[in-house]
C-alpha cells in the first residue's frame, strides 16, 4: 500500500467481516502494485468469501467505487480480467489492463 488511506468498510461489520473484505482488498491492490500481479486462485477465493459478506451487487458497486476514490484501483476490472486471462496471475495497470 503506497499511500495512507481508509478502506471502505460498512459499520456493522464483525471484526472477521472486516479482516476478509481487507484481505480482498489488498489482493487487489497487490494486483496493480506488485510485479508479479496475484495468482488468480487466491484472488478469486477471496472474492468468493467477500462475496459471503458483501451479497448485493448495488452494495458491491458502492464499495467498488468508493475502493477506486481512495485507491485509484477497480475491484471490477481486477475480477474481469482475472476472468477472460488464461494466465495463472493477474497483473493491472492504472489506466489500462494487462493480461
Amino acid at each position: 500500500m503506497s499511500e495512507n488511506y481508509a478502506y471502505p468498510l460498512a459499520d456493522d461489520w464483525t471484526t472477521d467481516e472486516i479482516i476478509t473484505v481487507t484481505h480482498f482488498y489488498q489482493l487487489v491492490e497487490n494486483a496493480y502494485e506488485l510485479s508479479q500481479g496475484v495468482l488468480i486462485s487466491e484472488l478469486t477465493d477471496a472474492y468468493r468469501a467477500f462475496k459471503t459478506i458483501v451479497t448485493s451487487k448495488s452494495q458491491e458497486k458502492q464499495l467498488d467505487k468508493a475502493f477506486s476514490k481512495v485507491t485509484g484501483y477497480s475491484i471490477y476490472l481486477t475480477m474481469k480480467t482475472s476472468r477472460e486471462t488464461t494466465k495463472k496471475s493477474v497483473k493491472m495497470s492504472t489506466g489500462r489492463e494487462e493480461r
